[in-house]
């Protein structure tokens, strides 16, 4: 999926986990909502970046998305937008996503399991962050 920066009600949160940081940032997205047909759109931009001495691959991604009912969706696959990125020490990697909603805001949590180079598997925590839309009065973060 293809998004127009649009800084519209954006959240952003961060975690660091085995030396891996996770950053976040939410936004809503007007232009692919239908408020009216109970469609709210957002998208998200994740940087994971490697801090540690060795390299790490990202494996596969778990997400819990949460609506303002509580309604949840779990999500599991392997790698995130068709990859499984290698991270050598230091180096970054960076995508966008989003997610429908049928609530003008949610939240989202997860984790990703990545490998060392020696094939030891670990989990790295995705902080939750927020969706918020200008429709919905109370915000759940």
């Amino acid at each position: 999926m293809e998004y127009k920066d649009q800084p519209l009600h954006a959240s952003a949160s961060e975690a660091i986990t085995n030396n891996v940081r996770v950053e976040v940032e939410s936004q809503f997205v007007p232009d692919r909502s239908q408020p009216f047909e109970q469609l709210w759109h957002f998208m998200y931009t994740v940087r994971i970046t490697n801090e540690g001495d060795d390299n790490v691959q990202l494996i596969s991604r778990h997400w819990i998305i949460t609506d303002a009912t509580g309604h949840t969706q779990e999500v599991r696959g392997p790698g995130v937008v068709g990859e499984q990125p290698v991270l050598a020490p230091g180096e970054s990697f960076e995508y966008k996503s989003g997610t429908p909603l049928a609530t003008p805001s949610g939240i989202m949590v997860g984790s990703y399991e990545m490998e060392t180079r020696g094939g030891e598997s670990f989990e790295v925590a995705i902080p939750a962050f927020s969706l918020d839309s200008p429709h919905q009065a109370i915000r759940l973060n």
